[in-house]
């Protein structure tokens, strides 16, 4: 809980007086649903999420933003301590809509840069999703493609 979620809130809170506005962005993984094997890093996260929430609302009125970026799992150092890794590498190779390379930090890091930069002016206190649209499917995607919709239908209408 310290590393995941306090030092956030102490890094923010250090560097808000030297920031004459701006964004502070932090990297998260989904703590909306249990991981299983990802024990009480999501307990953690969670923690990291409403912290988020209250700095946004604490650094607003110096013109600081305040999100998160929740990414799909990606290769680090960090993820070497994750048991269950190889878990998530399987849901978001079955899940992901867009799909999900957890060799490749780009879109993370896009994500970051978008925040960081002034093209999103009135976004605080958010988590982004970047994970190739896994946190808005539920259960599971099909093995097989579904049959194709008729011309003019979407299959999820049918």
């Amino acid at each position: 809980m310290h590393v995941s979620t306090f030092s956030y809130a102490a890094l923010a809170r250090a560097f808000a007086p030297l920031m004459p506005g701006g964004s502070i962005v932090g990297l998260d993984f989904d703590a909306t649903v249990v991981w299983p094997g990802y024990d009480w890093m999501g307990v953690a996260k969670a923690g990291l999420e409403s912290a988020n929430r209250y700095l946004a609302h604490a650094l607003g009125p110096q013109g600081i933003r305040v999100n998160l970026i929740a990414s799909g799992p990606l290769r680090t150092i960090a993820a070497n301590a994750i048991k269950s890794f190889g878990v998530f590498e399987t849901v978001w190779r079955e899940r992901a809509p867009l799909g999900w390379d957890e060799e490749d930090a780009t879109p993370v890091g896009r994500a970051v840069c978008a925040l960081w930069s002034d093209w999103l002016p009135a976004v605080t206190g958010e988590v982004i999703h970047v994970d190739g649209g896994v946190h808005a499917i539920g259960g599971t995607v099909p093995a097989a493609a579904p049959a194709e919709a008729p011309a003019g239908e979407i299959a999820a209408v049918r």
